[in-house]
């Protein structure tokens, strides 16, 4: 797989829109100290949903279309976020994943975005999201400008900031963050949308061949926000493990895509059953101790393209979902 598109630059327009339009979709907007431009998406200032829709776009690099829309596939839950990308390899894994591990003193955050794809190389006294998996995508993108989201609800400490613009061999004013607590409506929207990407994950951990798949789309509903940073995080992660639909189109034999099909879904896990912040406090918050397999959605359908067939696996859970959100 070779991939010339830079999401970097794909996602200036959209990061561009966040500046323009931020009295209208209620952001913050300051300049740091070292010149980089800080986005407040539900910190001090409110956000809201369509600022979430964007951000989203945003994480994917630029290379998915993103929607908010009324749905009754749930019994109680109409709002929905939808998800496209036909290039899904390289809009979830080479920029939406949340790959980068960010940590100075007592903060710690976890960076998705294009900003990752261009900080793939390790450099002297730098830690960055080096994986293999960009190995593997044979990606590294190169652009002037780059822009990452973080999931916090504190502005990252200065010396977190000028390590991300030294990675991604920019300077400080050319970097763009924006910051998305999970327990906003931005924030809900941004983690929700990671339908097809948890999807896109999970086939890759499956061993599934990347290049075999050629399009995928996702939706998921929108869950009302909590205060509390591990109901709200739970709350995301449930939407997609219990009402999370992802659709890929893939190539090969009719057989690999049964058994991707079969394989994909969150019901699939060993931890599956109770709400994902029942979990969590019950691995005594160590996310290493929660079975990688659960990060899937509820619901999958996998088409062949090759044979017109497709498989469909796992289903929705209208209980677990209302029971996380607090109906």
């Amino acid at each position: 797989m070779q991939y010339t598109a830079s999401v970097n630059k794909l996602t200036q327009p959209l990061v561009q829109e966040l500046l323009d339009n931020s009295d209208k979709l209620r952001l913050g907007v300051q300049k740091l100290q070292n010149g980089c431009t800080i986005i407040d998406a539900g910190i001090e200032a409110p956000g809201g949903l369509e600022a979430g829709r964007i951000i989203t776009e945003i994480c994917m690099g630029g290379m998915g279309t993103v929607s908010i829309s009324q749905s009754a596939y749930t019994d109680n839950w109409p709002l929905t976020v939808n998800v496209h990308a036909s290039n899904p390899v390289l809009a979830c894994l080479g920029s939406q994943y949340a790959g980068w591990s960010l940590s100075h003193e007592k903060y710690f955050a976890l960076g998705s975005g294009p900003a990752r794809a261009m900080a793939t190389k390790q450099k002297e006294g730098l830690t960055v999201p080096v994986e293999a998996l960009y190995s593997e995508l044979e990606y590294q993108d190169s652009a002037e400008t780059a822009a990452l989201v973080i999931e916090n609800d504190k502005i990252p400490p200065i010396e977190i900031i000028d390590k991300i613009a030294k990675a991604c061999g920019i300077s400080a004013e050319k970097l763009t963050i924006i910051v998305t607590p999970t327990s906003s409506l931005a924030g809900s929207v941004q983690v929700v949308g990671r339908v097809l990407e948890v999807a896109m994950h999970k086939a890759h951990e499956l061993h599934f061949p990347l290049e075999n798949i050629v399009d995928g789309s996702g939706s998921a509903p929108i869950c009302p926000p909590h205060p509390d940073f591990v109901q709200a995080m739970g709350r995301t992660n449930d939407a997609i493990l219990f009402a999370g639909q992802v659709h890929l189109f893939v190539k090969g034999s009719d057989d690999e895509a049964e058994k991707l099909a079969k394989n994909l879904p969150s019901s699939t896990s060993k931890d599956y059953g109770k709400p994902f912040a029942e979990i969590f406090k019950a691995c005594k918050y160590d996310f290493f101790k929660i079975d990688g397999m659960l990060f899937s959605p509820a619901s999958v359908i996998v088409t062949a393209v090759d044979s017109g067939n497709s498989f469909r696996a796992g289903k929705l859970d209208n209980a677990l979902l209302d029971q996380s959100f607090g109906l």
